[in-house]
């Protein structure tokens, strides 16, 4: 089953990359390397996820919900290894929320989901420290703007 949700998300991110593409919106998904390494990240509505995949990794849909997905893996194409990974969203306040991750294995694919709250076009900066598989810390900071389905 984890497969299915491991598809899903894939899919799901791909139809969503391509309707933001289509209002002409930024896409939601980019990725920064680090050495041999490459980091992926995106952030999504919590409504992309089917109820039947939230239940089963009991994942909380809703309108005000969104997900960070970071990914580490190597630039040679290897799919994602175990990283540590914390982080936090930051307003345009510097009011900060801390991000909790939790690690997804689905076969050779290694990925991070964390849960976070948002109001209707909020701007958030995710400052995510990640402890690379060879042991290098590093840091990725990147924005995104989210809106409510």
């Amino acid at each position: 089953m984890k497969r299915y949700f491991a598809a899903f998300i894939s899919v799901a991110l791909l139809l969503w990359a391509a309707a933001a593409a289509a209002q002409q919106a930024k896409i939601i998904e980019n990725h920064q390397d680090f050495g041999d390494y490459r980091v992926s990240y995106s952030v999504f509505n919590s409504d992309f996820i089917t109820p039947e995949i939230a239940r089963e990794y009991n994942l909380v849909r809703a309108r005000d919900r969104a997900f960070v997905n970071i990914s580490v893996g190597k630039k040679d194409g290897t799919k994602g290894e175990s990283a540590g990974i914390s982080g936090n969203a930051m307003n345009l306040i510097q009011q900060s929320r801390p991000l909790v991750f939790q690690e997804v294995r689905d076969g050779d694919a290694v990925y991070y989901l964390a849960p976070f709250r948002f109001e209707n076009e909020e701007s958030l900066t995710f400052k995510i420290d990640l402890i690379m598989p060879d042991g290098s810390k590093q840091q990725l900071t990147f924005r995104r703007q989210l809106h409510k389905n």
